[in-house]
């Protein structure tokens, strides 16, 4: 894929105030698409950290609007932008190696290009140190390798107390893994929930009836395991969960306080089209789904340059109290979903009605690919 922007980045761990700051400084060139430095222009970026690898799970999002000099660098204070996804304080720096992705629009709007997505080889010392310095009467958390929590606290003499853990074991580890009867309950093939912010981890997957699951610490058999409890809760050593029917679902767990909740969803992802105002609007199939190639299949007839001016892909809300509806663009045009991502294209399209198939897989992690073929 032809990237229209080159950047070069620093970071740098720097303090930004006397307390510990919740950023840190990245600097990079901004370049037009032929090539030259955009000086002095105002030019807006979409930073996102990512978790364990540059196509990781998206822990935090910000947008920002800068002013480059007349060099056409620019700094930016990245955790102190505009908050789209995530808090920038609630990321865990002290778990897994982490990546920041960094998306421009040299005009300064929001048509996003990304730029590059580099790791962070040195963690900022302040956003580490802030994981384990805490506040008055809370204690250090001491996570053990099967990730179960303990917490070590001292009293007003300084005398030390034993690590503890909740007897109810109301808390689950910031990363979560899927896994289950569908891969044998392999822990090193689980599957990890994406984070969508501190309190929603989301998976979907295809399930056929009678599949049993559970969740685990990490991708191995000695890391903790986590069930069902009581009243659709998730708690450490509960019962294994069931699938009902055959169906793609949407598999949830939000946090409220200390109770952690899963919802089940079965879902059937849908065209979300963005049509002009038209009486002969694209007409659009019922999705069919193919389990041995994992692929839906949804037919878009009528459609031409009047009526047309994209789709995403819909993962709907269920009946659940718990409804959290998605979408599938694409940012880069590059046949690849991103959540939340632009509208997809179709292009040459004339006054003539054309009917199209629209083929597409959804991973775990909401990421996938498309083809669109004329038919």
């Amino acid at each position: 894929m032809k990237k229209l922007y080159a950047t070069i980045g620093l970071f740098l761990a720097s303090l930004l105030s006397a307390q510990v700051p919740q950023a840190f400084s990245y600097q990079t060139i901004a370049f037009n698409a032929a090539g030259a430095p955009i000086a002095n222009g105002n030019v807006s970026f979409r930073i996102s950290i990512l978790d364990n690898s540059a196509t990781g799970t998206v822990l935090y999002t910000e947008t920002q609007t800068k002013t480059t000099n007349a060099k056409g660098l620019v700094n930016l204070n990245i955790g102190q932008g505009t908050a789209t996804t995530g808090n920038f304080g609630g990321i865990n720096w002290g778990t897994n190696t982490k990546f920041v992705k960094v998306e421009m629009d040299p005009a300064g709007g929001s048509n996003y290009t990304n730029v590059g997505v580099n790791q962070l080889m040195s963690v900022p010392y302040s956003q580490v140190s802030k994981t384990v310095v805490t506040g008055a009467g809370q204690g250090i958390t001491l996570t053990a390798p099967n990730g179960t929590a303990y917490t070590l606290g001292v009293d007003n003499s300084g005398a030390l107390s034993l690590p503890t853990t909740s007897s109810s074991n109301s808390s689950i580890p910031v990363n979560l893994y899927f896994y289950g009867s569908y891969n044998n309950f392999n822990a090193s093939a689980a599957e990890l929930l994406r984070n969508v912010n501190g309190n929603v981890k989301i998976g979907y997957k295809y399930m056929s009836a009678n599949t049993q699951f559970k969740f685990i610490a990490a991708q191995n058999s000695s890391a903790q395991i986590y069930g069902s409890g009581n009243q659709g809760t998730v708690v450490a050593n509960g019962a294994n969960l069931n699938i009902s029917s055959n169906g793609f679902y949407r598999i949830n767990i939000t946090t409220y306080g200390t109770t952690n909740n899963i919802y089940l969803e079965n879902i059937n992802p849908l065209i979300y089209l963005n049509y002009t105002s038209s009486s002969n609007p694209p007409q659009i199939s019922a999705t069919t789904y193919n389990a041995s190639t994992n692929k839906f299949t949804i037919n878009l007839n009528g459609v031409t340059s009047a009526n047309f001016t994209g789709f995403k892909v819909n993962l709907p809300s269920g009946s659940s109290a718990n409804n959290y509806p998605e979408e599938l663009g694409d940012n880069l045009s590059d046949a690849s979903f991103d959540v939340g991502g632009a509208y997809i294209m179709i292009p040459n399209l004339t006054s003539t009605p054309k009917n199209f198939k629209i083929e597409f897989n959804i991973n775990f992690d909401a990421t996938g690919t498309y083809t669109i073929t004329q038919i």
